[in-house]
């Protein structure tokens, strides 16, 4: 152990910083790889994560572990991070406004894999072009994209490329970038750079759902970078992938798409670490999501269909997680309909009551008093709004009417009540909240903890109050919803348990090859979970333990063991695993060359901006070997792997006619992977 003689601190030796950046809290870890096979865990902190300026949550996390650990920031050698803030903006439909050029598509793709739901009102630029399936060019016609863009410029905030075959030929994509760039200085993600897989729709989709992150991401890595610069740690920054490998800061900033399930497979990689369990179900509850996966044999499971998030399945490959609306800070609300009044929760994450007023005071008491003085309860009962606090230009190309809502609504929290007064004006809120200009706040589960003392780190007052006014909220007979707030709080954390269980099954289900989501609504599984009585007696149980993540983790599941009928771990540090599974893992890029025959006498090699044509077939094998390899260096080289190690698998399609054999095509991935460049 060493002393940094400038703040007198101490030093063991290497030390790696890693940070998750979550919906509600950003956690710190400091670790370190020397003393055990394991390493050791050195300190862990949280601060609250503050979406306004990012900086603040991840200094309060950071200097807090420093302090903790007495650690000179000078020792830390790496910094690395998750984050599940892709993750959250996709399951509550935000994301920063971004144009969608598509080059040689028709009419009828928009209609395919969810794009013209997931665009919205969007803007969308049509262009003639494209190339064939043999990466053959047709005519390039960049005039209307030209005239679009000085209006472009000025409503969007980044620029989604896709063009029919991209993947075989990426020449269109690339000329429509460079015009894109030198008229308007915006980021452009181009789709042949996020996926080699064919199925244009869905990689446009891809495509876009990444041009909305860029911003969000980006804002997340200079506030960790302003953070090291400020306290002279002068190491890489590393982020948590969806499958689970570290990538470069920059890498990252480029591909914020491939972010999404970060922090859910920086859990799962944490989760080993913390159990050394080989198989297990994953389940992870954070304030915003439950995301439960499958751990066998030690490694996740990917998803070879690509990541599906907030009802989008995209090209990112990521481990094969289920994510759920379901979380400490998931709205509660109302079931419509029925006599008995039910409750709901999630997807939508709310800002906690209790939250709210712990930050802002008195501005929460006042609201929250003044409804549940009225005679009569009412629907926005309990709905405060404020700004999330997102640069001016991300507010660009609002609607008359979302502009007037915005300019009303301030840092401080106001009641809903008193912000808009009709249908209409409701849904212009909605509208902002979708695009992430807006929060609510609102009654959550962790609301319900601090009234029934099972949490007390915010304002326990201003939850009751919020209890109190859903419960004299009115069931379909007239009557209130509950007879106190602890009772109705209660009844909120058994809904929250119940449903982790229901979620954990539908997994399981699912991973076996079922409809997991159908078949755990059934009334069978449904009266198996009750542990109803009857002539015939119904149960479900897993197969593996059930390993528990998440600050609040244990007091959520500390009833599941109940309910699945297997053991239920919640490791010492289940409130960090993210970050500490964002330091213990490895860089892991891949790279695909396809060798195609448009004809009988041509082989034509693609990989990345390579187009190659050859008459034999062995040196155009031997030439998307060598393009594969060298891509997948540059990829690592740039993804910040340190002397990876580079593997290749090939699968080569041929036919035989007439005894003959004949060449069809060949895929050639080559995959690298080692550990992160450290600082010397």
């Amino acid at each position: 152990m060493t002393t940094d003689t400038a703040t007198g601190a101490a030093s063991p030796g290497p030390v790696f910083l890693g940070i998750d950046t979550g919906g509600t809290y950003t956690d710190a870890v400091l670790w370190s790889p020397a003393g055990s096979d394991q390493g050791r865990l050195l300190a862990k902190a949280k601060a609250l994560t503050t979406r306004h300026d990012l900086a603040i949550g991840i200094s309060g996390a950071a200097d807090a572990v420093l302090a903790k650990a007495d650690i000179a920031p000078s020792a830390v050698r790496l910094a690395s991070m998750s984050t599940t803030l892709a993750t959250n903006a996709l399951v509550e439909g935000q994301g920063s406004r971004a144009a969608l050029v598509m080059i040689g598509f028709d009419e009828g793709d928009l209609a395919r894999d969810g794009l013209a739901a997931a665009l919205g009102s969007d803007p969308l630029v049509r262009l003639q072009g494209g190339h064939d399936v043999h990466g053959n060019a047709r005519p390039l016609d960049l005039a209307p994209l030209e005239a679009a863009l000085p209006e472009l410029a000025a409503s969007v905030t980044a620029f989604a490329v896709c063009a029919y075959f991209a993947v075989r030929n990426p020449e269109h994509e690339l000329a429509a970038a460079e015009l894109i760039r030198g008229r308007t200085g915006l980021p452009v993600t181009m789709s042949h750079e996020l996926s080699s897989k064919l199925g244009g729709p869905r990689r446009a989709l891809t495509t876009l759902l990444n041009a909305r992150l860029v911003g969000l991401i980006d804002r997340l890595v200079a506030a960790t970078e302003g953070f090291l610069t400020a306290r002279g740690i002068d190491a890489p920054l590393m982020v948590v992938r969806g499958d689970g490998a570290l990538v470069s800061a920059a890498f990252a900033r480029r591909r914020p798409i491939e972010t999404i399930l970060s922090g859910p497979a920086a859990s799962l990689v944490g989760a080993r670490h913390l159990t050394r369990l080989d198989n297990a179900f994953v389940s992870d509850i954070g304030g915003t999501t439950t995301d439960v996966a499958v751990l066998s044999g030690g490694r996740p499971r990917l998803d070879p269909e690509g990541a599906t998030v907030g009802g989008h399945r995209t090209m990112v490959e990521a481990v094969a997680m289920r994510t759920f609306g379901l979380g400490g800070d998931s709205e509660v609300s109302l079931a419509d309909g029925g006599l008995e009044a039910k409750l709901k929760l999630g997807p939508r994450r709310l800002v906690p009551l209790s939250l709210a007023a712990h930050l802002h005071g008195d501005a929460v008491h006042a609201a929250l008093e003044r409804q549940l003085g009225s005679a009569n309860p009412g629907r926005l009962d309990g709905r405060l709004a404020l700004r999330t606090g997102p640069p001016e230009r991300f507010a660009a190309g609002l609607a008359d009417a979302e502009a007037k809502v915005y300019a009303a609504v301030t840092d401080v929290p106001q009641p809903v009540d008193r912000l808009v007064s009709s249908t209409t004006q409701q849904a212009t809120l909605a509208r902002l909240v979708a695009r992430g200009l807006v929060a609510v706040s609102g009654f959550t589960p962790s609301d319900a903890a601090h009234v029934l003392g099972r949490q007390s780190n915010w304002d326990a007052q201003a939850a009751h109050l919020g209890a109190a006014l859903m419960a004299r909220r009115r069931d379909g007979r007239g009557m209130p919803v509950a007879e106190t707030p602890e009772l109705l709080s209660e009844r909120v954390l058994v809904a929250l348990t119940r449903r982790s269980a229901e979620a954990i099954f539908e997994t399981a289900l699912a991973d076996d090859g079922l409809p997991g989501g159908e078949m755990v609504a059934h009334v069978l599984a449904q009266r198996a979970l009750d542990g109803a009585r009857g002539t015939a007696r119904l149960s479900l149980s897993l197969d593996r333990p059930v390993i528990g993540l998440g600050a609040s983790a244990s007091l959520h599941y500390a009833r599941l063991r109940e309910l699945t009928g297997s053991q239920v771990i919640v490791p010492e540090d289940a409130d960090v695993a993210n970050a500490l599974g964002a330091v213990v893992g490895q860089v892991r890029v891949s790279m695909e060359a396809l060798v195609a025959r448009p004809s009988q006498s041509t082989f034509r090699v693609s990989a990345g901006n390579y187009l190659a044509d050859f008459r034999e077939e062995a040196p155009a094998l031997e030439a998307a070997r060598a393009e594969a390899v060298r891509l997948v260096r540059e990829r690592a080289a740039e993804a910040g792997a340190d002397d990876p190690q580079v593997e290749i698998a090939e699968e080569i399609s041929a036919a035989t006619v007439e005894g003959q054999r004949s060449f069809v095509e060949a895929r050639v991935v080559a995959t690298a992977f080692g550990r992160p460049r450290i600082a010397g």
